[in-house]
């Protein structure tokens, strides 16, 4: 055996278990979903093609209109989620140095030691009608009486962002790093303002990190279930909700694939439309 075809077996054997899961969880998977939702019952045990569940999306206005209030609260995150991680990211990666550097990423992580379910809770605990936030509102005289705050958009969102800030910080942080200095003290010499030094250097160079970081959180938001659900109740109107709903309240399996399907040709549809609309090229953000 020659030492090239030596070195392409050994790297099929390192890629073996990643090809292998990408395989099993997600291909197949998605494969099976797509022929769940392209078929329908035409007898006892007998099902044929069809389209009638995409027909159902489009002619029922409840479910277009559930995945549009998805999609446009999941943006709306997404640019909340953006605009708090900027500038931690710019600190950790310009500002704090050595140690402290790590302590502050340690600080982003030390929320995801926890499941998802009990940070969730713990927004339940803090913002229900007599939990931490009311009963400080009533105390310092800013509300007569017990507060709710739950079950609202403005709740979600902060349920959402939370949960996503971690994973805008950190491809941030790492395109931020890559900022020469000198490129700041420069514009700066030449009497160049903050704003201006901001928009063409170093919003432009952490484009990548920024498209990475936006379509992470954006993928995150519009999957999730746990959080809106919590959040904000059965009147949330989360498009996961109609999913689950089809598969586990309903049975109705070639709807929910159906629902699912689209979830993913959607959200993938105005990814791409947004890399396309900022610039950003695939392979580059990937990178990130």
């Amino acid at each position: 055996m020659s030492e090239s075809t030596h070195r392409r077996f050994f790297l099929w054997v390192l890629l073996a278990p990643a090809l292998l899961w990408l395989l099993g969880l997600v291909i197949l998977p998605h494969v099976e979903l797509l022929v769940l939702s392209l078929q329908a019952r035409v007898g006892p045990g007998e099902y044929g093609f069809s389209l009638d569940q995409y027909r159902t999306f489009v002619d029922e206005p409840l479910y277009w209109n559930t995945f549009v209030r998805t999609a446009t609260l999941s943006v709306l995150a997404t640019v909340l989620t953006l605009l708090l991680a900027f500038p931690a990211a710019w600190y950790i990666a310009k500002v704090a140095q050595g140690r402290a550097k790590t302590v502050l990423l340690v600080l982003c992580l030390l929320p995801f030691w926890v499941s998802e379910m009990v940070r969730t809770l713990g927004w339940l605990i803090l913002l229900r009608e007599t939990g931490v936030v009311s009963s400080v509102l009533q105390a310092v005289g800013l509300a007569d009486q017990p507060v709710e705050l739950l079950y609202r958009d403005a709740t979600i969102l902060v349920g959402l962002v939370y949960a996503s800030l971690l994973f805008m910080v950190i491809p941030l942080v790492n395109s931020l790093e890559s900022l020469d200095d000198s490129m700041i003290e420069a514009a700066y010499d030449l009497d160049g303002s903050t704003a201006n030094i901001v928009r063409r250097i170093v919003i432009p160079h952490a484009a990548p990190g920024i498209a990475a970081g936006s379509i992470v959180v954006f993928m995150l938001c519009l999957g999730n279930y746990l959080t809106p659900t919590l959040l904000g109740g059965k009147n949330s109107l989360w498009f996961t909700e109609q999913i689950y709903t089809q598969f586990i309240t309903r049975f109705n399996w070639n709807q929910g694939a159906a629902f699912g399907f689209l979830l993913l040709f959607l959200s993938s549809l105005l990814v791409w439309a947004g890399l396309k609309l900022t610039g950003q090229r695939f392979g580059a953000v990937m990178k990130t």
